[in-house]
């Protein structure tokens, strides 16, 4: 399938994590121009030397997403040296894993705006571009926590649902447009942030890393973890053209794992 987005400019925010790597590799061989972002400049040049040794192009761009007062510049250098953004993946870092009770303000304001804040202030940003050329797709990567909330993830629980809230309000807003706004809820996923995450709560249990595994493992009808290129396919077909008519939506890609309807 021609998914009509050759010749698109894309900005994949964490693009050098497991995740924002395999989107950004995706919409790349997609044909799109892509700018990955991040804290890391050695992931993020991972993902471009990736990307243009499969023949596609890509720009590694650093970028602590918690430092709003750089939005516009960074917006500014895509603009004159790639285009204006067409596809926008918000696509943020976890918070530390623990009870909601735990944290303190101030571990609540900073997540908040690298996880949240960041995500809005640049939609906003590029917003008024995809307005005048009529055409756009903005998709939040969240988890699976926003639709049933993961014990000793309370941070991410909380933040990625105001995500979750945002993003459909958008949608109505900019339909008119041309515009569409979804969000993709990855199940576990193979990536270094679910083996972290696994080897915390087998510390927490007083378990191996192995069996926290194994039962996670058990509880996903598909019975493994999700491939990140297949989670990347979801999110690289959500910014194509047939999937225009797609917005508004909570797309779940999880294997059978999140139990709720």
């Amino acid at each position: 399938m021609d998914l009509g987005i050759t010749g698109r400019t894309a900005l994949v925010l964490g693009g050098g994590g497991g995740l924002g790597g395999a989107i950004a590799r995706e919409l790349a061989a997609e044909g799109a121009t892509v700018v990955v972002a991040g804290r890391s400049r050695e992931r993020l040049d991972a993902t471009v030397a990736d990307i243009t040794a499969a023949g596609g192009r890509a720009h590694a761009l650093v970028w602590d997403l918690g430092e709003l007062d750089v939005v516009d510049a960074r917006i500014g250098w895509i603009e004159e040296t790639v285009g204006g953004v067409d596809i926008l993946v918000g696509n943020t870092g976890g918070p530390p894993p623990g009870a909601v009770t735990a944290a303190d303000a101030s571990v609540w304001e900073t997540q908040f705006r690298s996880m949240v804040l960041s995500v809005i202030t640049i939609t906003n940003r590029v917003l008024p571009g995809m307005r005048e050329r009529g055409w756009g797709r903005v998709i939040t990567s969240t988890s699976s926590g926003v639709v049933a909330p993961i014990p000793g993830l309370g941070l991410s629980n909380a933040l990625r649902s105001t995500l979750l809230g945002w993003s459909k309000t958008l949608a109505g807003e900019v339909a008119a447009d041309g515009i569409t706004a979804n969000v993709v809820v990855p199940g576990r996923i193979a990536t270094d942030r679910v083996a972290f995450l696994d080897a915390a709560k087998a510390e927490r249990e007083g378990r191996t890393a192995e069996e926290v595994t194994a039962a996670s493992l058990a509880t996903i009808p598909a019975g493994r973890y999700g491939d990140p290129r297949e989670y990347a396919q979801t999110v690289a077909f959500l910014a194509g053209v047939p999937a225009g008519y797609i917005t508004g939506s909570v797309v779940r890609v999880d294997g059978g794992y999140v139990p709720a309807i």
